[in-house]
């Protein structure tokens, strides 16, 4: 849908945002697959540079700041691959600002120990 979209405006998009790939998986689409195309269609028009982003407003549940996958408690989820927790991980990061502890923290997001993130962040080399 992206791709048929940038061609038709005569662009090129090469890469997706993290957080709006999160926002635009975790969001049901009530509406149907035509407020779906029309937020994408939005999106590429506006696109300046070739990256796919979404403003959060476009996407109502993306104004809660957490996506659905985050949650359900990271120790409750099915078995996830390493790139699937990668990319839990560095979500949850994304959403605290790359706070690891406390309330707002990402392992308080995860529902995970501080240490298990920590541990979990080194082991799979991501960087705060």
């Amino acid at each position: 849908m992206i791709e048929r979209d940038a061609t038709k405006a005569g662009k090129k998009i090469r890469h997706i945002e993290q957080q709006t790939l999160a926002w635009l998986q975790a969001y049901p689409w009530p509406g149907n697959i035509r407020e779906l195309q029309n937020v994408v269609e939005r999106a590429v028009i506006l696109c300046e540079n070739e990256t796919f982003s979404v403003d959060e407003t476009w996407v109502p549940h993306a104004a809660s700041r957490t996506s659905p996958a985050l949650r359900m408690p990271f120790s409750g989820r099915l078995r996830v691959d390493k790139q699937q927790e990668r990319d839990l991980i560095e979500a949850a990061l994304t959403e605290s600002r790359g706070r690891v502890s406390g309330p707002s923290g990402a392992a308080s997001k995860l529902g995970i120990p501080r240490q298990t993130l920590e541990s979990k962040i080194r082991r799979l080399g991501i960087t705060t």
